[in-house]
């Protein structure tokens, strides 16, 4: 197959508000083009609609009829998703014939991993029929079921871009790249064949949840409170102590598994420099469980905006920390892009999930292809 236009899209679990949207020109296993990128606001209404089905969703658990919320904001961003597609690809001067697929990850509103005599289960908000008939092009969806029905984790999913990614930069096994949203996710490639890819723990979820509740914005900008407080250390040890931290891979996390009542009775700022201690001791704990422990973690996501998170990696996860942007890459749109790689490679068949990342018991495509 020849390199396609591809178009990923993205909303994470800390529902900044904000949609992802990243093209790419692929075959599905080689980057060719890096297109545009753009980071498109909902409007207003959507992203509390969004607050209301995540809430309801921890509520319902995978039990009886769904929440009457999840149709009405499925709905709605969809077609504010379809929106901001059409707007980046008019902005890029392309026209969506030039595009071949669309890959539309949707919102996570629940996530849970197999255990122990209880399947995994995961609920993605995004209607791609919706999306394929307001577009009028391919669009590949629900990306994470076909994994979890086969016994996999269902996450992460980034783990083949990530190696496409490390294939650019030469990696043998002394690097591993780092995604820090909602929840932190970590991907290891040999350079040859073996793929390493598992959540670390927490990420930004603990620490913008703690800030909003305090009233103090949305996020520790600049990691400034982080940076002013004092960490617990005994608390800290006690948190380390988490079954989920030793326990091997595969293994993936929903955003709420850990939550910000770990830093309940703290001051400000005591409170988010435990939890940024938290989420960077758990990346440690995670490099550990490698085949081989790099020495370098390129970082994307919004946690690598915050010097005070990239700073802890050093000093507690015992590893050199680099922006992915440093490389050339575009750390905000990494997430998106896969999407779009993942699109590419469902259309043609190709795993997307292996036994080494979600624990599947054989390499699987998924995603559900609407057009």
């Amino acid at each position: 197959m020849n390199p396609i236009w591809s178009v990923g899209l993205m909303t994470g679990t800390v529902l900044d508000g904000n949609i992802d949207v990243a093209l790419l020109k692929t075959d599905g296993e080689r980057i060719e083009t890096f297109g545009a990128y753009a980071l498109v606001p909902y409007d207003a209404p959507i992203r509390p609609m969004l607050e209301e089905a995540q809430a309801a969703a921890r509520v319902w658990n995978f039990e009886g009829p769904e929440p009457a919320i999840f149709a009405e904001a499925e709905a709605a961003l969809t077609r504010a998703q379809s929106a901001a597609v059409k707007k980046v690809v008019e902005e890029a001067g392309m026209t969506m014939a030039e595009i071949g697929v669309v890959g539309f990850h949707g919102q996570t509103v629940l996530h849970r991993g197999p255990q122990k005599g209880r399947p995994g289960d995961t609920r993605q908000l995004g209607d791609g029929a919706l999306m394929q008939s307001i577009l009028g092009t391919k669009v590949v969806y629900d990306f994470r079921t076909a994994d979890i029905r086969a016994g996999g984790q269902g996450a992460p999913l980034a783990a083949v871009y990530h190696a496409a990614l490390l294939g650019t930069a030469g990696a043998h096994g002394d690097s591993a790249i780092l995604n820090l949203g909602g929840v932190g996710n970590v991907t290891w490639w040999d350079g040859k064949g073996d793929i390493v890819a598992f959540d670390t723990g927490p990420a930004n979820a603990p620490i913008n949840d703690f800030i909003k509740a305090r009233g103090l914005g949305e996020m520790d900008r600049d990691g400034a409170l982080g940076a002013a407080g004092k960490v617990d250390e005994a608390r800290l040890a006690k948190l380390l102590e988490h079954p989920y931290l030793a326990a091997p891979f595969p293994k993936s996390l929903d955003r709420f598994d850990f939550t910000a009542a770990m830093a309940d009775g703290l001051s400000d700022e005591d409170g988010a420099a435990l939890l940024t201690a938290f989420s960077a001791s758990c990346v440690g704990k995670a490099l550990d469980l490698l085949p081989r422990r790099p020495k370098t973690l390129f970082v994307s996501g919004g946690g690598r905006h915050n010097p005070t998170f990239m700073a802890m990696l050093t000093s507690r996860a015992g590893v050199d920390a680099v922006s992915a942007d440093k490389l050339g890459w575009r750390g905000d749109a990494v997430e998106a892009e896969c999407f779009a790689f993942l699109a590419v490679r469902a259309l043609r068949g190709l795993p997307i999930s292996f036994p080494s990342t979600t624990g599947v018991p054989k390499p699987m495509t998924g995603g559900r292809i609407a057009g």
